[in-house]
């Protein structure tokens, strides 16, 4: 049995490495140009990840951060035989993804595709095209505006649930707070259920969307586990199909009760007319299919589950973030407090979309916040052409990172970088600045088409945690410790201590 287990290792290894053989010959002139990019030192097969060796979750992020302040700009890293570019210039980013032709995503998304299918984060091309024209009108400000109540709704929750800690002087992880009202409101702005996350001590949903996360980027820099036919039979392989199915199998139950809910017949106010309910994102999408058949179950879903992952986890990330970040600047704090008491003048009401025009100084805060702290710190492009980035061509079919944590700290657009500053966003700043400087939505045809739900959704959740909190931070920045699983996530939580105002 070992022996036939030996044989086939070998046989295998043998036959790898006649394929990277062929391919490297194949490709020589490709390789040459990379090369001459900036970078580590690079072994066969293993290439660069060697670096990742070891590494736990959050030194894993802090080799990239060394990296990029080797190699300022550009540098260029192998995960195994493949390369990448990785860019932190906002010259370099404009050449990347301000381009009409460099729409595909990068080869690590290959592996989320597994989770979100053909979405709007993944596809490409013409199915990406017809999917980005059906859901562009679901993010109209006149359906944005019936989502409030549900920001309300779910932050008095949070309210509620954050209460229990007020005064007591213990710090405590409010990051896991956080998630669960962002569950909350995603469910109910997405699918149009109530899964009540923050009622309920733990969630199967929330748990699996964590794991699937972390899953994914452990085999993004292990080359070895990229083969599904190993992966699958791996125990990481195997948890992370497990995940799939908790994650497909409570969307595809919503799509199923929502389809059978809109046959039934729909109840009439005193002029004979259907009541105009609020729609969930998920009401839309088959809305539209049941009225031009533009889309399948399957393809339905994978929008579904696209919409839960950019809307929980990255706006998780960022409400964490800000509050953190004015847990250490009371100064900043009272800003907006007074900002938000101007607004409320000490009411309790909930919050509408004509307030958050008045919140000018809590938007320049968040924008801040997700400038020092991007939700989503990596994105990825597959070059569909050849680019020149000053004296190094990236040829084409080439994957590059755009490393957005660095972009974020180039102090040629933002003087001392890690200084905590919310007039950087004052509009004087903003207009002086290269427009590719500053991206934590993406940019381009491919930028985030969720980013208004999402902003509203921060300044709501925001206001009224502050509205009735004083919050203090109880870890320093250099103090908290972060790892990239997707999504810019600090390991530990944030702990706080809150006082009532």
């Amino acid at each position: 049995m070992v022996a036939d287990t030996s044989i086939l290792v070998l046989a295998f290894a043998l036959f790898l490495c006649l394929i990277l053989s062929r391919w490297y010959n194949e490709r020589k002139n490709n390789i040459n140009q990379i090369n001459r990019i900036p970078g580590v030192k690079t072994y066969p097969l293993v290439g660069t990840t060697y670096m990742f060796f070891g590494k736990s979750r959050n030194e894993t992020f802090d080799v990239l951060l060394k990296e990029a302040i080797r190699f300022p700009y550009i540098s260029r890293l192998w995960i195994g035989p493949f390369p990448q570019v990785c860019i932190r210039k906002a010259e370099y980013v404009e050449k990347v993804i301000g381009s009409t032709k460099n729409l595909e995503k990068s080869f690590g998304y290959k592996f989320i595709r597994y989770w979100l299918g053909e979405g709007l984060l993944i596809s490409g091309g013409n199915k990406w095209q017809k999917h980005r024209k059906i859901i562009t009108p679901t993010f109209h400000f006149s359906i944005l505006e019936t989502f409030f109540d549900v920001f309300s709704d779910k932050s008095k929750i949070l309210i509620e649930r954050l209460d229990e800690h007020c005064g007591t002087g213990e710090p405590f992880d409010i990051y896991s707070y956080i998630t669960k009202a962002a569950m909350d409101i995603i469910c109910e702005a997405a699918m149009g259920v109530s899964v009540r996350a923050q009622e309920k001590g733990t969630n199967t949903y929330v748990d699996a969307v964590y794991q699937v996360s972390q899953l994914i980027m452990n085999r993004v820099v292990r080359p070895w586990l990229h083969p599904n036919f190993i992966y699958k039979h791996t125990k990481a392989g195997k948890e992370f199909h497990e995940c799939l199915q908790t994650l497909h199998g409570y969307s595809a139950d919503v799509i199923q009760l929502r389809k059978m809910t809109r046959k039934e017949k729909l109840p009439l106010n005193g002029n004979g007319e259907v009541k105009k309910n609020r729609l969930a994102f998920l009401d839309l999408l088959l809305e539209a299919n049941e009225n031009e058949n533009l889309l399948t179950d399957k393809e339905i879903r994978e929008e579904v589950d696209t919409f839960m992952f950019e809307g929980h986890d990255t706006t998780t990330a960022g409400i964490t973030w800000t509050i953190f970040l004015l847990g250490l600047h009371p100064e900043i704090q009272d800003k907006v407090y007074n900002e938000l008491d101007s607004i409320f003048h000490g009411s309790d009401r909930k919050v509408t979309l004509s307030d958050m025009s008045e919140m000018k100084y809590l938007e320049r805060v968040i924008k801040e916040a997700m400038r020092l702290y991007p939700p989503v710190p990596i994105i990825g492009r597959r070059l569909s052409e050849n680019i020149q980035l000053d004296e190094y061509c990236i040829p084409e079919g080439c994957m590059i990172k755009i490393d957005l944590y660095n972009l974020h700290r180039d102090p040629r657009f933002f003087a001392d970088p890690e200084t905590f500053d919310p007039d950087r966003f004052l509009p004087d700043s903003m207009h002086s600045r290269h427009p590719f400087a500053y991206l934590p939505f993406s940019a381009g045809p491919r930028n985030c088409i969720g980013q208004k739900f999402a902003a509203y959704e921060q300044k709501a959740v925001v206001s009224t945690i502050l509205r009735h909190f004083t919050v203090r931070a109880v870890d320093k920045r250099h103090d908290v410790k972060m790892i990239n699983e997707l999504v810019l996530r600090p390991i530990g939580g944030i702990n706080v201590t809150l006082h009532r105002r």
